[in-house]
């Protein structure tokens, strides 16, 4: 199954879910930022269409509330993320790598890191 297309909000959601475990709509609304908190109902609709996507599943009920877990993991929510920003630059991070270090937001650790990581895998390989 491909992994779903997450909105900001949805995300949002899916990391309260990905701390809980598993959790009531009315959980996870709790947990939400009190400013700007959105309505039970929201939450509720948003949840139900995460579970349309996939990226949710119900686990349980107990009384009138139904208990969800995160049917897809973090990493593979970020990974569909990453690769959705790479897809507008043809694929290639070179453009993105280029801001993120203009803004200060990549640093040196950060790249001695990334070659690790890639001599790593090249040894893998």
């Amino acid at each position: 199954m491909p992994r779903p297309k997450l909105s900001r909000f949805e995300l949002q959601l899916m990391e309260q879910l990905w701390k809980l475990g598993a959790a009531s709509v009315r959980e996870i609304q709790e947990l939400l930022p009190q400013t700007d908190r959105p309505a039970y109902t929201t939450v509720q609709t948003m949840i139900y269409r995460l579970e349309e996507k996939g990226a949710v599943r119900r686990v349980k009920k107990i009384g009138n509330a139904h208990i969800f877990e995160p049917a897809i993991t973090r990493k593979s929510a970020y990974r569909r993320l990453i690769d959705d920003v790479l897809s507008l630059f043809g694929g290639t991070a070179r453009p993105l790598m280029a801001h993120l270090v203009d803004s200060g937001k990549l640093t040196l650790a950060d790249v001695r890191e990334v070659e690790q990581a890639l001599a790593k895998k090249e040894k893998g390989a």
